[in-house]
């Protein structure tokens, strides 16, 4: 088995891209390439998979989706995934650094993590290869300010694109429910307090509302109670971590809020039908 490092691997802009963003628009079949890619890591940006032709298996978070074209997929900062193979793929993918963003759509971006590829029909593709293309040329004179602030508006009008695709979807998933709308506060207050919060009636102060109507909204959107998203949400980041790195179940569960070890082990097995120890010995096999 292969050493780990302490920390999950962050894949950092490499040297040449135009001041933190990254353009590539290339055709690709069978293993990547690079092993940087193929991987598990995250991202040093917000990244746009548009796959033009073909299919990309990518795994997201322990999850393998197969994206087939036309199709575009958005990826936040804190995922963890790994490109696995392509089958005859052309893909257009940017990589934008936060600063390079407008707060706005950042805030839309940082509410949509996570999402699932979205199908596009032929019209929306042939807007986004229009924009790949101009996006394309303004990437490639990265010395001229004048054309890297016309490819930070291309970018921009990329983000919003997605954006309002992305909302799209979930207004007509949920039709503007009140439910819905609870829930999704929730979501936002848990990525943001997880590893401090596991009481449900804490969440429901913080968001002003009584504990029974969050859990309503909560089960109602998700499927499942107030608490199970808090643990499913916790084990989420051992499973992260478990096969991340080589820190022992007491330094992960330590991480993650809990000092009593036994129960985040009971916990573990509860969530997944595993140990620990045994996941990450399977998982790494």
């Amino acid at each position: 088995m292969s050493k780990k490092s302490q920390y999950i691997p962050v894949n950092i802009l490499p040297k040449g891209t135009n001041r933190g963003i990254m353009m590539l628009r290339k055709y690709f079949d069978g293993y990547p390439d690079n092993e940087n890619v193929s991987r598990p890591h995250r991202d040093d940006g917000y990244t746009f998979i548009l796959q033009e032709k073909g299919i990309t298996h990518i795994e997201i978070d322990f999850k393998i989706y197969s994206i087939q074209a036309p199709a575009i997929i958005y990826l936040h900062p804190s995922q963890v995934h790994r490109l696995i193979t392509f089958e005859k793929a052309k893909l257009s993918t940017w990589i934008i650094k936060e600063e390079n963003l407008h707060p706005a759509y950042l805030t839309i971006l940082n509410d949509l993590m996570p999402t699932s590829a979205l199908t596009l029909s032929d019209k929306t593709l042939s807007i986004f290869l229009q924009m790949a293309s101009l996006s394309f040329i303004l990437y490639t004179e990265p010395e001229e300010n004048l054309y890297h602030a016309a490819l930070t508006d291309s970018i921009n009008s990329l983000a919003a694109l997605i954006s309002s695709l992305y909302q799209a979807q979930s207004s007509l998933n949920e039709n503007h429910n009140r439910f819905h709308l609870v829930a999704r506060a929730f979501s936002k207050e848990l990525e943001r307090s997880y590893k401090t919060v596991k009481r449900p009636a804490i969440y429901a102060d913080l968001l002003n509302i009584s504990i029974s109507y969050l859990n309503e909204c909560v089960k109602t959107a998700t499927g499942q109670s107030l608490s199970k998203n808090i643990q499913q949400r916790v084990i989420l980041e051992a499973k992260r971590l478990l096969y991340h790195s080589d820190k022992s179940v007491k330094e992960i569960a330590n991480e993650l809020g809990y000092d009593d070890y036994s129960y985040f082990v009971r916990l573990f097995v509860k969530v997944t039908g595993s140990k620990p120890l045994y996941f990450r010995n399977k998982n790494r096999e």
